[in-house]
C-alpha cells in the first residue's frame, strides 16, 4: 500500500467566482453576515513519520510555532496518536516527530482531573503560550464517557455553568521528547451566558491576542448559536486551582435562526501593526472561514470554501484512471493556524462521512485510514475592508 504514496503532490490554491455574486444561505436566516463567492482549496495529504499517510489522528487543533505547524488528536483517534503533539513541516506536510506520550507533574497527579487526563482526554484546541518556550495550552471538551469525579471534587467543581464535568484548560511543557502536563484550570461559564449542557458541543477553538487574552470558541450554546468567550492569562494564572471564570467576548458573530453552525477552530491575524486584529474562525458545518473584527466595529465576513484532495494516479492502463484531484464531499475543518500572510487549515476525518469522499477505487486507501489533509490559503486584504 505504501507504493500508493510514492507520488508527491504539491498543494495549490485556486480561487474563482461562482455566478459572480455573493451566495446566501438558503436554509438559515443570518444577521449582518455577508457571504463571499466560493474559494476552492486543494489540500495535501499529511505524511506520518513512517512515510505513509497519518492513520486516524482525528486532528482537532492546529497552530504555528517556531517554524512548524503543530496538531493534536481528540479522544476518538487511534491510540498511537492520542496524548501526543504532532510537529509538521510547512514545506511538505510531513510529520517531523510526535512529542509524547504525556507525563504529569506531581501537582496534576494530586488534583481532581488526573484520571481523565491520563487516559483519553478529548483535546479539541491548542495554542502556544507566548514568551514561554515549549509551553502550550490545550482545551478539553467531552468527558461524558470518562470516570466521574470523586464526591469531593464534584462538590468543589459543580457550578460549571455548562457540563457536569468541567471544560479544562491544560498547560503542557515540551521537555525533550516528553510532553508534561504541568497545570490544569477548570472553566466556569456564567449562568446568564446560557451555554447549556452539551458535552460534545463545547469549546473547540483557542487563540491568543497580542494583549494575552485567550479567546475560546464554543460550538453552540443553549440557543444553538456559536459563541466566543475570553479570559486574560497573566503571570498568576496557573498558580491557582479554582475555576477560570470566562466572559462573553461580545464579538459581532452571525446569528442563525435554525441549524447547527459551530466554530471548530480559530486563530488571530493583525493586518497592520496598529490593528486590533481579526479572529479567523472555521465554521466546519458551513465550509466557511469567518473574518471576525476584534474591534467590534465591522460585521463578520463569511468566506465560502470548497475543499479538494489529490487523487492517486495509477500507471496501470488496465485499471480505471482517476482525475488528478477530486472535490471532497466532507472535509470538516477543525484546525486553523495563521502563518505570516497565509492561513493553514487541517481537517478532522469524520468517520460517519469520510468515505463519502471516495470517487475512485484508488482513493479508498487514504479515506479508509482516516487520513487528514492540510490546506493553505492566502490572506486577502479585502477581508478587512
Amino acid at each position: 500500500m505504501k507504493k500508493l504514496m510514492a507520488i508527491a503532490v504539491i498543494s495549490s490554491i485556486v480561487t474563482f467566482c461562482v455566478a459572480c455574486v455573493p451566495e446566501k444561505n438558503k436554509t438559515d436566516a443570518t444577521v449582518d453576515a455577508p457571504i463571499s463567492s466560493v474559494t476552492h482549496l486543494l489540500g495535501s495529504w499529511i505524511i506520518d513519520v513512517d512515510g505513509d499517510v497519518m492513520f486516524d489522528p482525528q486532528t482537532s487543533g492546529l497552530k504555528y510555532d517556531n517554524g512548524y505547524l503543530y496538531s493534536l488528536s481528540d479522544a476518538s483517534a487511534d491510540v498511537s496518536q492520542i496524548l501526543r503533539l504532532h510537529q509538521i513541516s510547512l514545506s511538505n506536510s510531513q510529520v517531523i516527530k510526535k512529542i509524547g506520550p504525556t507525563v504529569f507533574s506531581k501537582r496534576v497527579k494530586r488534583g481532581c482531573f488526573y484520571n481523565y487526563l491520563a487516559n483519553k482526554p478529548d483535546y479539541e484546541g491548542l495554542s502556544p503560550i507566548r514568551g514561554e518556550d515549549g509551553a502550550w495550552i490545550f482545551v478539553t471538551e467531552d468527558a461524558s464517557h470518562s470516570q466521574k469525579l470523586s464526591d469531593a471534587c464534584q462538590k468543589t467543581y459543580a457550578k460549571t455553568g455548562s457540563t457536569v464535568y468541567p471544560t479544562l484548560l491544560v498547560r503542557l511543557q515540551v521537555k525533550d521528547k516528553n510532553l508534561e502536563v504541568t497545570h490544569v484550570r477548570p472553566v466556569q461559564f456564567l449562568a446568564e451566558a446560557q451555554v447549556g449542557d452539551f458535552p460534545n458541543d463545547g469549546i473547540e477553538g483557542l487563540a491568543f491576542t497580542r494583549d494575552n487574552r485567550l479567546l475560546l470558541g464554543l460550538e453552540k450554546d443553549a440557543n444553538k448559536q456559536p459563541r466566543v468567550f475570553e479570559i486574560t492569562v497573566d503571570d498568576n494564572f496557573w498558580q491557582e486551582s479554582g475555576f477560570v471564570k470566562v466572559q462573553d467576548s461580545q464579538l459581532l458573530l452571525p446569528n442563525f435562526e435554525q441549524g447547527n453552525h459551530p466554530i471548530n477552530a480559530m486563530d488571530v491575524f493583525y493586518p497592520t501593526s496598529s490593528s486590533q486584529g481579526y479572529l479567523l474562525a472555521a465554521a466546519r458545518n458551513d465550509n466557511e472561514l469567518w473574518i471576525i473584527d476584534l474591534a467590534k466595529q465591522k460585521p463578520t465576513k463569511r468566506i465560502k470554501l470548497a475543499f479538494s484532495a489529490p487523487s492517486y494516479i495509477t500507471q496501470d492502463k488496465t485499471q480505471s484512471v482517476c482525475e488528478t484531484t477530486h472535490l471532497m464531499n466532507n472535509a470538516s475543518i477543525e484546525g486553523v493556524a495563521v502563518v505570516n500572510d497565509h492561513v493553514w487549515m487541517v481537517n478532522d476525518p469524520w468517520k460517519v462521512n469520510y468515505q463519502k469522499n471516495i470517487v475512485c477505487p484508488a482513493d479508498k486507501y487514504r479515506y479508509q485510514k482516516m487520513a487528514p489533509l492540510l490546506f493553505k490559503m492566502k490572506i486577502d486584504d479585502a477581508w478587512f475592508d
